[in-house]
């Protein structure tokens, strides 16, 4: 004899609280993954700097990289984090400013990639390419891996942001690309400090 339940209040299953958005949930997997993608190259950069003999790094006859600009492109990008964390906060208050704020924390963004390939054709017209040196190698690799996720991620707040114009923007997928771009925000600083500097 089969018993069917028909009443309701049985049907009803206790409702878990949702810790994250999936999305978020699923770029903090990618963001982990990314983690040890740069960390190997960072690790091997600094192995090779380390049995260089002493006076020899950076390579003699290498130009010298522009720390004092890259600092404040540097500046310019953790100010696009900072925007976004605003933008994030207005988001969930349903502010009106949200879309203007997304919209300059991703011309900044845009502004720091265009201004570090200005820098890269600078370096390759004074000498410096991946097969001049070591340095240029890993700087390029590095530098490059880094562009890279920065031209994705700012592709990703596009979306975002047209998401946000037309009334479809989800906090899972704002939460997903929001954490994407603090995670090129904060690799940043690393990279100058150990490339760089």
């Amino acid at each position: 004899m089969v018993m069917h339940i028909t009443d309701p209040a049985i049907l009803e299953l206790p409702r878990r609280r949702k810790l994250t958005e999936n999305g978020v949930l699923g770029m903090a997997l990618v963001v982990f993954v990314e983690v040890m993608f740069f960390a190997g190259f960072i690790s091997a950069y600094l192995i090779v700097e380390s049995a260089a003999l002493p006076g020899l790094w950076p390579p003699p006859n290498q130009p010298r990289l522009p720390v004092e600009r890259t600092a404040f492109n540097s500046v310019v990008l953790l100010a696009s984090g900072v925007v976004l964390a605003f933008a994030q906060r207005s988001f969930l208050r349903r502010g009106a400013g949200t879309r203007r704020l997304m919209g300059i924390a991703i011309l900044l963004g845009a502004f720091f990639v265009v201004f570090q390939g200005a820098e890269w054709l600078a370096l390759i017209a004074q000498g410096l390419t991946m097969t001049s040196s070591q340095l240029g190698s890993f700087f390029y690799l590095i530098v490059g891996a880094h562009a890279v996720h920065a031209v994705a991620a700012l592709i990703g707040l596009g979306f975002a942001w047209r998401a946000l114009a037309s009334g479809r923007l989800t906090a899972s997928f704002f939460g997903a690309a929001q954490l994407f771009w603090y995670f090129v925000v904060l690799m940043w600083p690393v990279i100058y400090a150990l490339v760089y500097l």
